[in-house]
C-alpha cells in the first residue's frame, strides 16, 4: 500500500490561509492508507514472540525488529539450563491461546521442551525476519521534537566475538523482558576462595545439550545448593538421585503445593490412579491420544485452564479457600516430611500460603529425607577454599556448589531509557515502579510494556494476561497509525490512579503478610510491585478494550483540524480500483447473531 501524503495548495483563489468558512485543505490520503510505521521490540521470550505474530498480523505497513541479546530465543527458557528446570504449570496450559502443543511428555515439561516449542513458533510463524540475536539494547531514548524512539544497540559477532554499536529509530517501543533477569552471585564472604565447582543456576551452562550430561561427573560429588526458592527446590529434586551427598542450605520457610491440578489431569485421562509426584511423565498412549483426537485436547485444556482460574480466592487474606489450603498443605508437607519432623519444623511458614511464590516441587520433600541430603537450616558465615561453614560452626566439604539465590528485584533497569524532559525511568522508579496497567508510564509516550510493573499474578496463569497485553500494545499502535499522532501519553494522574488502586487492593490479600519475596523488591513488608491487583481474569478484561480517555494525544500534523485523518474521503480500494471492496461480507468480518430459540 503506498505511502499517504498531503499537500495545502488547494485553497480557493483569494481564501486567507486560516479560512473564515470553516473549510480546511483535506489530506491527500484515502481513510485506510496507513502511514509507514516503526515498532521496536525489547526481547524475544514469550512477549516478544507474540509481538512478532501480532504486530505484522494487526498493522498494516508496519516495520517490526526484534531486539535479543542472547544468543536464542525463549528469554527464560533459553537462558536457564540449571538441573531440574521445568515449568510449574500443567503443560497443556503452558503455550498462547491459538497454539495446540498435545505431545508434552510430561505433566510439567523440562525447559528444554518449553525452550524447543517456542523455537517451533518462531519457525511457524518466520518471526526470525524480524528477530535480531546477539543484539543489546543499551540506551532508548525519545525524540520530543519528532515524536521518535532513538535506540542503541550493541550487537555482537558470534564467530569473532567483535562488538560494535548500531543506532535505529523507531515511532512505537515495545519492552518484553521480564523483571527477574539479571542475576548476581550472593554476597558471602570467601566466595572467591572456593576451589569447587561454582554456578549461579542463571549462569550455569552444561557441558552438553542439557544439565543431564553432567550427571556422570557429579554422580561422586558432594553438592551444595543454597536456597529454598522454586528453583533451589527443582535443583535439589533433581541432583539428590544421582550424586553422593547433597547439603541444602536454607534460609527461609516456604510453603510446597501438591502438584496443581495433576489429579484432575489424572481424572481426566482415564487413569486408574493419581499420577503421584514420581510419575509425572505421560506414557506415548496418552501422548498419542491427545495428537490423534484433538477434541478430546481442547476439551481437557480447557478445563484445566478453567480450573486453574478458579483459585484467585486463596489469595484473598482469612478467606475459606486460602485457609482450606494452608491446613492441606500443612497437613501434606508433614506427612511427607514424617520421617524428619525436625525439617518440617524449620521448613513450613507461618506465614499463609502464596505470600511468596508457590510451587509445586515433586520430589523435593521426598529428597530432603534421603539419608544422604543434609538440611542445612543454620546461616553462612562464609565460604572456604573446601566448601562452607555456617554460624554454627559446623564446616561441609563440598565439591560443587549451586547458588540458587535469585535476581535483581529492584525494577532498576540495566540500560537506559529516557523519556520527556531527560527523565530515566530508572530514576523515576525510585523508591519503587510506577505505571499505569502494568503497561504504559507518564512521560514516556509511545512505549508499552508486556510484563511491567504489577503485571504478574500469584494464583491463575499469565500466558492470557501477556497475549492480552500484547494485544493491548497492538490497538495503542494502530490508533496512532490510523489517526496520525505524533505521540499518545498516559495522563499523570491516570497513573497516580492505578498507584491508589495498587495500594488499597494489596491490603486485604495474603501478599501484605510478613514474609520476603521479589513480589516486594525483595522485602518482607512494603510495597506490592510484583502482582497484578486482582486475578488472571481481572487482568485481562482490564486489558481488552484500552480506555482512550486516560491518554494525552499530539497530531504529527500540523493542520489543526482533530479529524484530518478522514483523510480525502474515499478508501484505498476505490482510490486504487484494486483490493475487496465488499470486504464487510468476509466471513472474519461478519457478527452472525444467534436466532432467539422456543421456549
Amino acid at each position: 500500500m503506498p505511502g499517504g501524503g498531503f499537500s495545502r495548495n488547494c485553497a480557493e483563489p483569494g481564501l486567507e490561509p486560516a479560512q473564515q468558512d470553516g473549510r480546511f485543505t483535506l489530506g491527500r490520503f484515502s481513510i485506510d492508507e496507513y502511514k509507514p510505521i516503526k515498532v521496536i521490540v525489547i526481547g524475544a521470550g514469550f512477549s516478544g514472540i507474540l509481538a512478532g505474530i501480532r504486530f505484522p498480523q494487526k498493522i498494516p505497513n508496519v516495520d517490526l525488529v526484534i531486539y535479543e541479546k542472547s544468543a536464542g530465543v525463549g528469554g527464560t527458557w533459553y537462558n536457564n539450563k540449571y538441573p531440574g528446570i521445568a515449568c510449574d504449570v500443567p503443560a497443556h496450559c503452558y503455550q498462547f491461546s491459538f497454539e495446540d502443543k498435545r505431545d508434552w511428555t510430561s505433566f510439567y515439561p523440562p525447559g528444554h521442551e518449553i525452550r524447543e516449542h517456542l523455537e517451533d513458533v518462531v519457525n511457524k510463524y518466520k518471526l526470525m525476519r524480524y528477530i535480531r540475536l546477539n543484539h543489546e539494547v543499551v540506551r532508548a531514548q525519545y525524540d520530543e521534537p519528532t515524536g521518535k524512539w532513538h535506540v542503541r544497540v550493541r550487537r555482537t559477532d558470534q564467530a569473532t566475538g567483535a562488538q560494535e554499536e548500531i543506532k535505529d529509530v523507531g515511532d512505537v517501543l515495545i519492552t518484553a523482558f521480564g523483571a527477574i533477569t539479571r542475576w548476581n552471585m550472593p554476597d558471602i564472604p570467601g566466595l572467591a576462595d572456593f576451589k569447587g565447582e561454582l554456578h549461579h543456576t542463571a549462569g550455569y551452562t552444561p557441558s552438553g545439550k542439557t544439565w543431564e550430561d553432567d550427571l556422570e561427573r557429579w554422580k561422586d560429588k558432594r553438592v551444595g545448593v543454597i536456597g529454598s526458592g522454586s528453583t533451589a527446590i527443582q535443583v535439589v529434586s533433581a541432583l539428590a538421585p544421582h550424586v553422593k551427598e547433597l547439603s541444602n542450605y536454607v534460609r527461609g520457610q516456604t510453603w510446597l503445593a501438591p502438584p496443581f491440578a495433576v489429579g484432575l489431569m489424572s481424572e481426566l485421562l482415564g487413569r486408574q490412579t493419581a499420577a503421584t509426584e514420581d510419575d509425572l511423565s505421560l506414557s506415548p498412549e496418552e501422548i498419542q491420544r491427545f495428537k490423534a483426537d484433538e477434541e478430546f485436547f481442547r476439551s481437557i485444556r480447557h478445563t484445566l485452564e478453567d480450573t486453574m482460574n478458579s483459585m484467585h480466592a486463596y489469595t484473598q487474606l482469612g478467606s475459606k479457600m486460602s485457609n482450606d489450603f494452608q491446613e492441606m498443605f500443612k497437613k501434606n508437607m508433614k506427612e511427607q516430611l514424617a520421617a524428619r519432623p525436625d525439617i518440617a519444623e524449620k521448613l513450613i511458614p507461618g506465614f499463609p500460603v502464596s505470600c511468596r511464590r508457590l510451587t509445586p516441587g515433586p520430589g523435593y520433600l521426598e529428597a530432603l529425607c534421603s539419608d544422604h541430603v543434609d538440611f542445612v537450616s543454620s546461616p553462612i558465615k562464609r565460604f572456604t577454599e573446601t566448601g562452607i561453614g555456617t554460624e554454627d560452626g559446623k564446616h561441609k566439604d563440598l565439591d560443587l556448589v549451586f547458588c540458587a539465590t535469585g535476581y535483581d528485584t529492584s525494577w532498576q533497569l540495566p540500560f537506559q531509557i529516557v523519556g520527556r524532559n531527560g527523565v530515566e525511568l530508572n530514576d523515576k522508579w525510585k523508591p519503587y515502579p510506577t505505571s499505569y496497567l502494568s503497561m504504559c508510564v507518564d512521560g514516556f509516550p509511545n512505549m508499552f510494556m508486556s510484563l511491567g510493573p504489577n503485571s504478574i499474578i500469584g494464583a491463575g496463569l499469565l500466558l492470557p494476561i501477556l497475549e492480552f497485553a500484547v494485544m493491548y500494545a497492538v490497538q495503542a499502535t494502530a490508533k496512532i497509525q490510523r489517526e496520525r499522532l505524533k505521540s499518545m501519553e498516559v495522563k499523570p494522574k491516570a497513573v497516580r490512579d492505578f498507584d491508589k488502586y495498587v495500594e488499597s487492593y494489596f491490603p486485604q490479600t495474603v501478599y501484605s503478610a510478613k514474609c520476603r519475596s521479589w513480589y516486594k523488591l525483595g522485602k518482607e513488608d512494603g510495597r506490592v510491585v510484583g502482582l497484578w491487583p486482582g486475578s488472571s481474569l481481572h487482568a485481562m478484561k482490564a486489558l481488552q478494550n484500552p480506555r482512550w480517555e486516560d491518554y494525552e494525544y499530539e497530531s504529527a500534523d500540523t493542520e489543526e483540524n482533530s479529524l484530518f485523518w478522514l483523510g480525502d474521503g474515499q478508501t484505498w480500494a476505490e482510490k486504487s480500483q484494486h483490493g475487496d471492496r465488499a470486504w464487510y461480507l468476509r466471513e472474519e468480518f461478519i457478527d452472525r447473531p444467534p436466532a432467539p430459540q422456543d421456549v
